[in-house]
């Protein structure tokens, strides 16, 4: 089993969701975070335009406009043959070509249990 663990632009959470769920993955987390990746916070990512008084504090102190960009955390777990799938869907839904496009992270997942009934392993995700 694997967590995968992406990091995407908050507008794509739902196309991405969509597209996870009509594959036959409809389990997920969704975490609202703020970060910054090595573009370290421009504001033109956002989407949305900054106050140019904001834009100009930012660079009187030194940032790069804005300290953290708001985005969305997933965290899906997963039978390993489905990782590679899971991992395709959520670059498709959510790669533009533009600083900000997100992260990935795949990690191993030594076990899960279901609480209310004591399932463990595969049995657990499914």
């Amino acid at each position: 089993m694997n967590e995968i663990v992406a990091i995407i632009r908050p507008k794509r959470v739902t196309a991405t969701k969509e597209a996870l769920e009509s594959l036959g993955f409809p389990s997920m987390t969704a975490i609202s975070v703020l970060g910054r990746g090595k573009q370290k916070g421009i504001a033109s990512e956002l989407g949305i335009e900054v106050r140019p008084e904001i834009i100009e504090q930012g660079k009187t102190v030194g940032k790069k406009y804005m300290e953290y960009i708001p985005k969305r955390l997933l965290s899906i777990v997963a039978c390993e043959e489905d990782t590679e799938l899971i991992v395709k869907t959520i670059i498709k839904h959510n790669q533009s070509g533009q600083i900000g496009d997100g992260k990935i992270f795949v990690c191993p997942i030594e076990d899960a249990i279901t609480v209310r009934t004591n399932e463990q392993g595969e049995k657990a995700i499914k």
